[in-house]
C-alpha cells in the first residue's frame, strides 16, 4: 500500500503512548491532527524533528492542532526519549508495524546500495473530519514546523 493523499480518510488506529495510555484516532475527533512517522527514537534526525515540533507545541496548540509522533520502537524506549527531551505529546510505540502499514510508511528504502524494510519518514495533517490534509514525505527536520505552516499557509 502506498502513502495516503490529500481528502483520503485516515484510518483509525489504537496504540500505546510512552506513559503505557490507550491512544487512538478517535481520541481526536475535533481536533487537527498532525500525525509524523519517524524511524527511530534518540537518533539524529528524529531527535532533531521531534525537538522542532515540541519547540512549537504551544502555538500548534494555539492554532488547534494536537501533535502524535509514530515509530515502532517500544514504549520503554518512548518514555525514555519522551523524558530526556520533555515532549509534551504523545509517541505512539507501533512495535507490530499496524499503523505504519496502514499510513503506508512501512515500505522499502536503500542505504549505500542495499535494500531495507525500514520506516518512510512522513508527517500527515489530518483535519477535524479525520481527512489527510497534507501529506510530507520530504520532511525538514530541522524545521518541520516551518514546513508545516508555509504549506498550510497558517503564518
Amino acid at each position: 500500500m502506498g502513502l495516503l493523499q490529500k481528502g483520503d480518510a485516515a484510518p483509525g488506529f489504537k496504540g500505546l503512548n510512552q506513559n503505557n495510555e490507550t491512544i487512538s484516532l478517535s481520541d481526536f475527533k475535533g481536533k487537527k491532527l498532525i500525525l509524523y512517522f519517524y524511524p527511530k527514537d534518540n537518533t539524529p534526525g528524529c531527535t532533531a524533528e521531534s525537538c522542532n515540533l515540541n519547540d512549537n507545541y504551544d502555538a500548534w496548540i494555539e492554532k488547534g492542532y494536537e501533535v502524535v509522533g509514530v515509530s515502532p520502537d517500544g514504549v520503554a524506549s518512548h518514555k525514555k526519549f519522551a523524558d530526556k527531551f520533555g515532549f509534551k505529546f504523545n509517541l505512539i510505540a507501533d512495535t507490530e508495524k499496524e499503523i505504519l502499514q496502514a499510513y503506508g510508511t512501512w515500505g522499502e528504502k536503500s542505504m549505500y546500495g542495499k535494500k531495507y524494510m525500514g520506516v518512510l519518514r512522513t508527517t500527515y495533517v489530518i483535519d477535524e473530519q479525520g481527512v489527510v490534509e497534507e501529506v510530507f514525505e520530504k520532511v525538514k527536520t530541522k524545521d518541520h514546523t516551518n514546513q508545516i505552516i508555509k504549506s498550510l499557509d497558517l503564518g
